[in-house]
């Protein structure tokens, strides 16, 4: 009896997998040069791997204005529909204050400056706000809309 016990808990556990592909990185690498190639600011990658089963990496940028985060949203996105993205997650793009896109593996976090220093999403994974956004003045996104 002890060796049918032994034996079953020497047996391999169900393995978690991390998605450890070169695809993630990639795909992380791609959206980086997209944004800056359209001049976004201040953009960091935290490596969530094994820390979180929502995705690989983080990217956090900053816009100008809201037009900008605005752009710099469609810019990514019409990138990765050309590679083939198809179900892509946006939210926030009408207010353009904080503008998420959900790519699977990667999720970008495009915030108007004083927003992203409100929100301080870099202070969850213990990673310290760029040098860029320290004089930033935080500030709560406008929550009112305008409807044509």
């Amino acid at each position: 009896m002890e060796s049918l016990l032994t034996a079953a808990h020497q047996e391999t556990p169900a393995k978690v997998t991390i998605k450890d592909g070169p695809e993630s990185k990639e795909l992380s690498d791609f959206i980086q040069h997209v944004l800056d190639e359209n001049s976004a600011q201040d953009v960091i990658e935290i490596d969530i791997r094994g820390k979180s089963s929502i995705a690989d990496y983080l990217l956090v940028a900053s816009g100008r204005s809201n037009r900008h985060v605005s752009a710099l949203a469609d810019y990514v996105q019409r990138a990765l529909k050309e590679r083939g993205f198809k179900d892509l997650v946006v939210e926030g793009q009408q207010a353009s204050d904080w503008v998420l896109i959900d790519a699977g593996d990667v999720i970008l976090h495009v915030f108007r400056p004083e927003v992203r220093v409100f929100y301080n999403l870099e202070k969850i994974w213990s990673v310290p706000l760029p040098d860029g956004l320290r004089g930033v003045k935080e500030q709560a996104p406008d929550d009112t809309t305008e409807e044509a």
